[in-house]
């Protein structure tokens, strides 16, 4: 019964977690489009850190945590789907940590890169979401 309750926490981190990745890029598209320093631009600096401090990386670090309970408890070390996802999970990581860094370029007026180039990377989230998903539930090897 613990690992169920592990495991709808997880799944709870992992969906606030996912919520802000999609959404964070798509605030970069908006504030790549208003001048630096602008009233406008520091409402979208106060929102990107508030996602970012109060939602997305503590929710990454429970959906972490809790993952590596549930793979130590299900005994799942040694399935293929299993190494497949962790690569995808830490390629997520690497993601959030980018944004990370995307958003405090902006907050200090540094960004330089256009709308464009967040409208590509608000897709990345999205295909690691569905590679993830798949492992998890179909496991594929």
């Amino acid at each position: 019964m613990t690992y169920l309750w592990i495991k709808a926490f997880h799944i709870i981190a992992v969906i606030s977690w996912m919520a802000g990745m999609l959404y964070l890029p798509r605030l970069f598209v908006y504030h790549a489009g208003v001048e630096a320093g602008s009233q406008q631009a520091k409402t979208f600096e106060t929102m990107e850190y508030r996602l970012l401090t109060y939602i997305m990386t503590p929710a990454m670090a429970i959906a972490w945590i809790l993952g590596i309970v549930l793979m130590l408890q299900g005994g799942f070390l040694t399935a293929g789907w299993l190494h497949a996802k962790l690569l995808a999970v830490v390629v997520m990581t690497i993601m959030h940590g980018l944004l990370s860094h995307w958003a405090t370029e902006f907050r200090h007026g540094r960004n330089v890169h256009n709308q464009k180039f967040f409208r590509i990377i608000n897709e990345i989230p999205t295909i690691l979401l569905i590679f993830i998903v798949i492992m998890v539930v179909v496991k594929p090897f």
